[in-house]
């Protein structure tokens, strides 16, 4: 494809490429299908609604509009285009003409990495290049985020997984569930080199935060799956209680989440992550389920009132998390800007271990409720009372 690219094109070309020159002139372009480099008459239109078949991952940050000789040549080469690949997966979707109306989506999501994976929708939304209208509301508490989708103050919510299953049974059925948007964030660190799995743990103390909440239950269902009857949990109610435990004895043994880990690690080099969570968890699991942390949710009220508002949110959002995977220097940079962590240093070496995702359809049905049934049947309170209904999960096209 990519010599498809170099090798074809013409002034008609050029010309096509001229009327539209704003939408291609970023370091990141996303909407091109190969129809639209071979057939200019075209372009527009493609421009539209090719959002999937072509990805252009651009490495260096920066365009190169002024040295070239066309419009063709220019977008090739803005910014060093390294790769260039055809997602048919999702071709259908990308098909789709979305009719969206301006309408302004109210987005909320909690301070931490679920944040960190929107954080490049939101400049985008803030600079006015997004094609979604929103108004982002960033909260530390998740009874905040909470508070407002039960009174229609939010109309989409990054949040705990959980606390997903809760809200639906607390709305009486009123949110659905668009993607996964973060898998687990919970590692083991120590300074122990004995530690490097879950079995290892027999017989040994693990401090740890989240008693009666996802932490806890997670553990315990991991050291049951892997035959661990004699480890023993200490809880603490702060993450930064534990590092600074750590920080007097490197020895000790941890489980914390993301970007506690990697502070905790910038403070003391003998600490050392042994393992994480998602792994263990993958390493038990044959259903498919998935260990979690953030799920984003929207109310139903508005998906049927404004169904291309929330798929077009959903595309930027997918856009954002793969910007913060393959841009993680100029993403952690955004993510001090917002306040999410304070250093972008310590930002960029926690991101690769944040694992942004954006799951949807029927592998976020079966990752979620696997790892909901887990949730459940520690105890029922922590998903609401019960298991959510098949509409909980939004896996329309």
């Amino acid at each position: 494809i990519y010599s498809n690219l170099t090798s074809t094109g013409d002034s008609s070309f050029d010309k096509s490429m001229n009327k539209v020159g704003g939408v291609l002139d970023y370091t990141v372009v996303l909407g091109l299908c190969l129809d639209t480099v071979k057939n200019a008459s075209v372009c527009e239109q493609h421009l539209a609604i090719e959002q999937n078949k072509l990805k252009i991952q651009n490495k260096s940050g920066t365009g190169a509009w002024s040295d070239a000789t066309s419009v063709r040549g220019g977008w090739i080469d803005a910014g060093g285009a390294t790769s260039v690949t055809a997602d048919t997966e999702n071709a259908d979707a990308a098909d789709t003409v979305l009719d969206y109306d301006g309408t302004t989506i109210r987005v909320g999501s909690l301070k931490g990495p679920t944040t960190m994976g929107l954080v490049n929708l939101m400049k985008a939304s803030d600079e006015e290049r997004s094609q979604g209208k929103y108004e982002f509301t960033m909260a530390s508490d998740p009874s905040e985020i909470v508070a407002s989708i039960a009174s229609g103050d939010l109309d989409i919510a990054l949040v705990p997984a959980n606390l997903a299953a809760t809200l639906y049974n607390k709305t009486k059925g009123g949110v659905s569930v668009l993607d996964i948007n973060t898998l687990g964030v919970l590692y083991c660190v120590t300074a122990d080199e004995s530690i490097t799995s879950v079995k290892d743990l027999s017989g040994k103390t693990v401090l740890t935060t989240g008693q009666g909440a996802t932490p806890e239950y997670a553990m315990n269902y991991l050291l049951d799956a892997n035959g661990v009857a004699d480890c023993t949990l200490e809880f603490h109610s702060e993450a930064s209680e534990i590092a600074a435990l750590l920080k007097e004895d490197p020895n000790r043994i941890a489980v914390l989440p993301q970007p506690f880990v990697t502070a905790a690690e910038a403070q003391n080099d003998q600490l050392k992550t042994a393992f994480s969570l998602t792994d263990e968890w993958d390493k038990v699991t044959d259903n498919g389920s998935r260990f979690l942390t953030g799920a984003t949710i929207v109310r139903k009220a508005f998906l049927e009132e404004h169904p291309d508002a929330a798929a077009v949110f959903l595309r930027e959002q997918e856009a954002s998390a793969d910007e913060a995977n393959t841009n993680v220097e100029g993403t952690a940079a955004l993510v001090a800007e917002y306040g999410i962590i304070e250093k972008a240093p310590i930002a960029q070496k926690a991101l690769p271990y944040c694992n942004i995702v954006c799951i949807t359809g029927e592998d976020m049905k079966t990752a979620l409720s696997g790892y909901l049934e887990v949730l459940y049947q520690a105890d029922p309170s922590s998903v609401g009372g019960s298991l959510p209904a098949d509409d909980f999960y939004d896996i329309a096209d």
